[in-house]
């Protein structure tokens, strides 16, 4: 609740200055602000207060994911500085609508009952819509907007019609009284309980990108302007994942059998499809976004093969995903200011001229890999052990083999960097920037050698 409060407070604090024109206070607001909501949230640990009826749920597993979700978002505002440098107008409502996405994907992973979910679907959602069409210049970002708006407006359908009929079969919202109702009758579910659970599967897998839901993340992804675009790959799926993680191991468990096959289906499409689409790319973005679409299908796998340790691999596969994907997303802002796009060309001979940006972008690709000693190998090692611990060996040989073809697109930019010839040019990252970067890829590396400090945390 604190946290909540922090961030609303926040938004509307960096509202307040745009009004009062202090522009240069923007920034530095928010990289102070943040820390202080981290801590905040951080003081929740080991409380477990419930709000309003159950309608928000402060435990241990909502403050840890919630602090991921912050520290990305900082770990983005960071980068804000360089992006938006040549914009002359105030950017007070971009970051504001920022700050209360991040309210909304909070109360998706705080929730207690089905129509705080939906709230913060809701919530996160009208603000991804304003912010994927923020750059209103840019003709393929108001078609972004256009796509992501008119997909979303209809999927949101899906997953409110499902909690209608949850709630028409159980009598209630409540997420244990769903999971009460569900044991209760779990022999014999009646088919419009059945029909509302998969209506519900149908509305998060748009939001997390799922196959055959993935179609809209590659264009709008492209299209957003590249710091939103960062922030919906990594804040946005991590929200949506523990969203249905948290709705399935409470509510749903009792019933694995019925919903268990469908989502392995979806994972398995979604592993695929991301990674074989992914070998045809040509921009880092677009790979980006297939990336993005391949790790939603490795984190659905945790979900199905739920344990008592599935939230703490879902917690490092997603600090160690964010982490390094946010990593990959500040070089390609420097790279697309100097050279116009983000095609694997451009990062032709880049190690000669930016050895620390070259350094960096190998890092985070080599994670997302999973390449040992870095944090993707370890995540992916804890994903595929839990998974082979409950006997799903099908499972994890795809995710392998998943594995296997996305080192070929990203190793594509590390080639093009170090081994192909290119004209010489200079990124122009300040000296704190580049900083930044080596923070970034310094953490990959640490979280990969001590693992353990994440690993057991829940």
């Amino acid at each position: 609740m604190n946290t909540i409060i922090a961030l609303t407070v926040l938004g509307v604090a960096i509202l307040f200055l745009g009004i009062l024109k202090k522009n240069s206070w923007l920034l530095p607001t928010i990289l102070a602000g943040i820390p202080i909501v981290l801590i905040l949230t951080i003081t929740g640990w080991d409380t477990n207060r419930h709000y309003f009826n159950d309608m928000l749920i402060v435990d241990n597993y909502a403050v840890t994911f919630n602090s991921v979700m912050i520290f990305s978002t900082f770990l983005i505002f960071m980068f804000a500085g360089k992006y938006y440098h040549l914009v002359q107008r105030s950017l007070d409502d971009i970051y504001a609508i920022v700050i209360f996405a991040l309210v909304g994907c909070v109360l998706m992973t705080s929730y207690g009952n089905l129509i705080m979910l939906f709230l913060g679907i809701e919530t996160l959602s009208i603000a991804l819509y304003i912010l994927a069409g923020s750059h209103k210049e840019s003709i393929t970002s108001n078609e972004a907007t256009l796509k992501y708006f008119l997909l979303g407006s209809f999927l949101s359908g899906f997953l409110l019609f499902g909690i209608a009929l949850i709630y028409g079969a159980s009598g209630t919202f409540n997420l244990d009284g769903i999971n009460s109702y569900v044991i209760n009758h779990a022999s014999h579910l009646p088919p419009i309980f059945k029909a509302g659970l998969f209506l519900m599967i149908i509305g998060l897998a748009f939001k997390i990108a799922i196959v055959p839901f993935h179609f809209w993340a590659p264009d709008v992804y492209e299209g957003t302007p590249t710091l939103v675009s960062a922030f919906m790959v990594t804040v946005v799926k991590t929200a949506s994942i523990i969203a249905l993680f948290r709705l399935f191991s409470t509510s749903f468990s009792a019933v694995k059998e019925l919903w268990e096959p469908t989502l392995a289906i979806l994972a398995v499409l979604t592993i695929l499809v991301g990674n074989f689409t992914g070998l045809y790319q040509t921009n880092l973005k677009r790979m980006l976004a297939y990336s993005s679409i391949s790790h939603s299908g490795y984190m659905m796998l945790a979900v199905i093969a739920f344990s008592h340790s599935s939230a703490n691999t879902l917690l490092f596969y997603a600090f160690a995903y964010s982490v390094a994907t946010i990593l990959a997303f500040g070089v390609l802002i420097l790279v697309r200011e100097a050279k116009g796009n983000d095609l694997f060309t451009s990062f032709r001979g880049l190690a000669k001229r930016n050895p620390v940006e070259a350094f960096s972008l190998s890092v985070a690709m080599l994670s997302l890999t999973g390449i040992p000693p870095l944090a993707g190998f370890f995540a992916k090692y804890y994903l595929f052990f839990t998974v082979m611990d409950k006997g799903y060996l099908w499972l994890m040989i795809i995710a392998i083999v998943g594995s296997a073809v996305s080192a070929v697109y990203y190793f594509k930019p590390v080639i093009s960097m170090y081994l192909e010839e290119g004209q010489e040019f200079d990124l122009k990252a300040g000296v704190a920037y580049r900083m930044s970067l080596l923070f970034l890829a310094i953490l990959t590396v640490l979280t990969g050698v001590l693992p353990f400090f994440l690993i057991n945390l829940i």
